[in-house]
């Protein structure tokens, strides 16, 4: 499922990164460039995005009144060199703040937070179902960028300074810590049951002295998360 995005942006600079860095990741669609926010809103008036690339201080309309025109709000990410504005859009849909220049990690993170980031309303109940099945993060493996749905993660596994993504058909290993993987993943998703483990809750077969069991694996439990997989149980 490709995400369809647009930039709004007075750089051309700024258009020409933000289309280099979603190049590298699967599933990026552009469908449009604007470099200013009344050629935004004359787009979107007859054309719908799941993601705006959005810069604030532009010439006509500022960043944020834009974004309070448009009656139905796509996710954005903010793109800016002023970092005293991030207070100001808690209200509107703001899934990150980029401070300008950023790096393509920097940039991975915000793709990955907007498009694990779920609709907090739908239609329909069975629509929420299937939307939160195909929430997608994007990870680093092998110099390539490989999307993956979380509800397919059983565990992850950190060791040294990689981490392994154990899923229901395969196993992805990407470099990193294992802080740094759980910041890009649904908070309430996962508990972590060891200072190298973390699991999803809902794949555990069963818990027996200091192991978990989930499909064919078996996870330690470490004594200072204990009080967590006890909360677990309870629930």
């Amino acid at each position: 499922m490709s995400t369809r995005y647009m930039i709004v942006d007075d750089e051309s600079i700024a258009h020409e990164i933000i289309k280099k860095y979603c190049s590298l990741l699967p599933n990026m669609q552009l469908m449009q460039d604007c470099y200013d926010a009344i050629e935004a809103i004359e787009y979107l008036n007859n054309n719908a995005v799941d993601l705006i690339f959005l810069d604030l201080n532009m010439p006509k309309l500022q960043g944020f009144d834009f974004l309070k025109t448009l009656p139905n709000l796509p996710k954005v990410i903010v793109t800016t060199a002023y970092k005293e504005h991030a207070l100001e859009g808690y209200e509107l849909n703001i899934v990150d703040y980029l401070l300008k220049p950023f790096s393509f990690e920097r940039f991975l993170k915000a793709v990955n937070k907007a498009r694990a980031d779920t609709p907090k309303t739908l239609s329909n109940t069975q629509n929420a179902v299937s939307d939160a099945k195909q929430e997608r993060i994007f990870l680093r493996s092998d110099n390539k960028h490989i999307q993956i749905i979380i509800d397919d993660i059983l565990f992850i596994e950190s060791s040294g300074n990689y981490v392994k993504i154990v899923l229901k058909e395969e196993i992805i290993t990407t470099r990193g810590k294992l802080a740094y993987i759980s910041e890009l993943m649904p908070i309430d998703s996962f508990v972590q049951v060891h200072r190298s483990f973390m699991v999803v809750p809902k794949h555990i077969k069963s818990i027996e002295g200091n192991q978990l069991f989930i499909d064919n694996y078996t996870v330690p439990i470490g004594k200072l998360f204990k009080t967590q997989v006890d909360i677990l149980l309870k629930k």
